[in-house]
């Protein structure tokens, strides 16, 4: 089996390395990963591993080399679980590798939770694995590539609508371009009689790009800032760019309402600021939102509203996304160094599919 181990104090060094496969236990099921999307949210699991728990979730033998968390299809190829059978085919949560073993369970909604022991206590959102349907491998891709960012942006817009927008006049999303950014940008455009302006901000080589979303009331570059209307605001930012964060936060200072830290797609440019005008960043935490809705819906609706957001938006994905497809984890190295380096386009998602399927 093939993996790819990530430095977990320099995330852009990375290494494909050939490991056993580890054998099957009585109650474990083995994943054969078909294919998966690599996206700068993936780079941030990297970016924040340590912070949030990321490089928990698949952990290796090799003292500071992690496996980044991908969003994928995959199919199980030996079971010893009578709660999975072999031949099922399920999306989740995997590592960057080409198999996984899981400790499979089903809850009350027939979904598959992995009861692994280490993953007991990390959020269980991203312990769940549901089944699909063999199909268009172009509806594989759109799920992985958009279905984890846009359930973001989605439980973004929920949470701000959620607390009246904390009495802001304008919404200003950094890292626009980013998928998880455009995608908040559309849901905040969405009703009708809005009473806020949606603000996005985005590198002047992206400029052009988050225009032609159509989402925006105004697009500035990061050198703009101080064109920003000094009015009772919101920042979301999906960049963690140290410098940017400053200049917007001394640009509103006191009519800055709240600052949400919800991405780090500049990760390179993130350092914690002990002290900032205005109120302290307040980390964005999906799962607390889903836990939240759940609790005040019950079981199942945040999920069917998440479900129903993400498809609107993907159906019109073709006309802002490229969907380029790589084949074989050999191909997986050079798209993730990428995206965390800074090198590839908004405007690209990629999917690494495997060969050979067992």
């Amino acid at each position: 089996m093939k993996r790819l181990l990530v430095d977990q104090k320099n995330i852009t060094q990375i290494r494909l390395e050939e490991v056993a496969r580890p054998p099957l236990q009585p109650g474990e099921a083995r994943l054969r990963l078909e294919s998966f999307a690599i996206t700068a949210n993936n780079v941030t699991y990297a970016a924040v591993g340590f912070d949030i728990g990321y490089w928990k979730f698949f952990p290796t033998s090799v003292d500071g080399m992690g496996q980044v968390p991908v969003w994928g299809v995959a199919n199980v190829v030996e079971s010893r679980s009578d709660a999975l059978q072999s031949e099922a085919r399920i999306y989740g949560f995997y590592p960057l590798a080409e198999e996984l073993v899981i400790t499979p369970e089903i809850d009350g909604q027939g979904v598959i939770l992995d009861a692994a022991a280490h993953r007991a206590e990390l959020p269980a959102v991203y312990n769940r694995y549901v089944p699909v349907r063999q199909g268009a491998a172009e509806q594989d891709h759109l799920r992985a590539l958009l279905q984890p960012l846009l359930a973001t942006s989605y439980l973004l817009f929920d949470w701000l609508m959620d607390n009246d927008c904390f009495g802001a006049e304008q919404i200003i999303i950094g890292s626009a371009s980013s998928k998880t950014g455009l995608g908040l940008c559309k849901y905040l455009a969405e009703p009708e009689g809005r009473k806020y302006r949606i603000i996005g901000l985005t590198s002047e080589g992206n400029r052009s790009f988050v225009e032609g979303l159509g989402a925006c009331d105004q697009v500035l570059s990061y050198g703009e800032i101080e064109k920003i209307a000094q009015v009772p605001s919101v920042y979301v930012d999906m960049s963690g760019n140290a410098e940017v964060k400053l200049k917007l936060h001394s640009h509103l200072a006191e009519v800055l309402k709240h600052s949400a830290a919800v991405g780090t797609s500049h990760w390179d440019q993130f350092r914690p600021q002990k002290s900032l005008p205005g109120p302290k960043p307040q980390f964005f935490f999906a799962p607390s939102q889903i836990a939240k809705r759940r609790e005040e819906w019950g079981p199942g609706e945040i999920e069917k509203r998440i479900a129903a957001a993400w498809k609107r938006v993907a159906a019109e994905a073709g006309s802002w996304m490229q969907v380029r497809v790589h084949e074989g984890i050999e191909a997986a190295p050079q798209v993730y160094a990428d995206l965390a380096e800074g090198r590839a386009s908004p405007r690209d998602g990629h999917v690494v599919v495997i060969e050979n399927l067992s």
